[in-house]
């Protein structure tokens, strides 16, 4: 059972409740696309501070609770980083400007947290009550790895214009941003912006990937403190790194079946956990299964670390990547060829 002083948590989420106001009054009033070098600064800053907490789990609570919290960090946070394909899907399809975009990916990230804090707070209650829920949680991972290893994404396509053909029915909407507004006048009445579905369609986004994420962390621990931690951890920084990756995501063609692996190896690990604390009367006669392995939290940290590093590198190397990359620098440079003041003066000359 974790066990930490309350000043230290108290301390952790004032601290890091002040870091997220700071960030988001910055984007707030000064709303611009980050250059590469602010965009890789934050994210450094963000990471060192997930490495310093890791350094003081490792302290106040020993090695098995340190390594929890390092494992389910790197977990959640490669699965946020699988969420910023969507919010880039999102970004172009809606042609949201540059300039704004700060401020739609901070709103998600908000959401984000508020959805993920009630999984959690209901998470730990069920997981410390009920048992047999691991049983659930691996057949769910299990299921969900399966369906992101094979799936075109073509469903959750059709299902997004639905609901945004459904929303323009509903909401009188212009036909243009209007700066970061939400609401404009249009003919004299007042109407929503499209940053409205904007933000809708994020947080649904957000609400499909906390329940995969949620159930995945829970079969690292059960500790809702390093659940939470991990996950707002994986989150910070998450604004900047989408405009640090950039073009680099469209390279990342094995990252969904890294993941679909990592869910389904977490879904196995909570199978047997389950199968190791069993009390369902109708299995082994409600008796627990001892054979059962439990698999370490070091060996499932070392799992998940070892797949994310050869779906990048097979990623980065594959001819898919490579075709991306290519196409990225083309239509960089169709870019550049119709907009000539773009470039830099040395440039020109």
């Amino acid at each position: 059972m974790l066990e930490l002083p309350l000043w230290f948590e108290v301390g952790t989420f004032v601290v890091l409740g002040i870091i997220l106001l700071f960030d988001l009054l910055y984007v707030i009033k000064r709303p611009h696309e980050p250059s590469m070098k602010e965009a890789g600064l934050w994210v450094s800053f963000y990471v060192a501070l997930a490495l310093l907490f890791a350094g003081l789990m490792f302290a106040f609570t020993g090695a098995e609770f340190g390594t929890q919290f390092v494992a389910g960090w790197i977990t959640e946070y490669s699965l946020s980083i699988d969420n910023l394909f969507v919010f880039i899907i999102i970004m172009a399809r809606f042609s949201v400007p540059r300039k704004y975009q700060q401020e739609v990916l901070m709103v998600g990230i908000i959401i984000a947290l508020i959805l993920r804090g009630i999984f959690i707070a209901l998470g730990a209650t069920v997981v410390e009550n009920f048992s047999w829920v691991f049983y659930i949680f691996g057949a769910f991972l299990l299921w969900t790895g399966y369906k992101q290893a094979k799936d075109s994404g073509e469903d959750e396509e059709h299902t997004e214009n639905a609901l945004i053909t459904k929303l323009r029915t509903v909401l009188p909407m212009s036909e243009k941003f209007e700066g970061n507004k939400l609401r404009t006048v249009v003919d004299g009445k007042k109407v929503f912006t499209p940053m409205v579905i904007v933000f809708i369609t994020i947080g649904l986004t957000d609400l499909l990937f906390a329940v995969d994420s949620i159930p995945a962390i829970f079969g690292l621990t059960q500790s809702a403190f390093i659940v939470f931690t991990a996950n707002l951890f994986a989150l910070m920084g998450l604004r900047q790194l989408y405009f640090l990756l950039g073009g680099l995501m469209t390279r990342l063609v094995y990252l969904k079946h890294g993941l679909a692996l990592i869910l389904g190896f977490i879904g196995v690990k909570l199978v047997l956990h389950a199968m190791h604390v069993n009390e369902l009367p109708f299995i082994n006669g409600g008796q627990h299964i001892e054979w059962a392995p439990e698999i370490p939290t070091f060996v499932s940290l070392g799992v998940i670390v070892g797949i994310i590093v050869v779906a990048t590198v097979a990623s980065l190397l594959s001819p898919a990547a490579k075709a991306a990359k290519l196409d990225a620098e083309l239509a960089a440079d169709a870019e550049k060829s119709r907009h000539p003041e773009h470039e830099a003066p040395e440039q020109r000359r």
